[in-house]
C-alpha cells in the first residue's frame, strides 16, 4: 500500500476515474448496439448524432482510440445509408 498522502490520493482518484470511464464506455457500447438493431431509417438518423457525440467524447478522453471511434462512426453511417 502507498505511504505518501499524494500516492493515496492518486489511488482514490484513479479508482473514481476508472469507474466513470467504465460507465461511459458501457453506455456508449449499449447505444451503438441499440443503433445497430434499428430497422427504421428515420429513427436511426435521429439517434446517430448522439451516438457520434458519445464516441467523440470517449476518444477525446482516451477511453477508446481515436481510430476506433472513427471506424465505429463510419460503420454506423454506412449501415444507416443501407437502410
Amino acid at each position: 500500500m502507498a505511504n505518501h498522502k499524494s500516492a493515496q490520493k492518486r489511488i482514490r482518484s484513479n479508482e473514481s476515474k476508472r469507474l466513470r470511464n467504465k460507465y461511459q464506455h458501457k453506455s456508449t457500447r449499449n447505444a451503438v448496439r441499440r443503433l445497430r438493431t434499428l430497422t427504421d431509417k428515420k429513427e436511426a438518423e435521429q439517434l446517430l448524432p448522439s451516438v457520434v457525440t458519445m464516441l467523440d467524447k470517449l476518444a477525446k478522453r482516451n477511453v477508446i482510440h481515436k481510430n476506433k471511434a472513427a471506424n465505429l462512426k463510419s460503420g454506423l453511417q454506412l449501415m444507416i445509408n443501407k437502410l
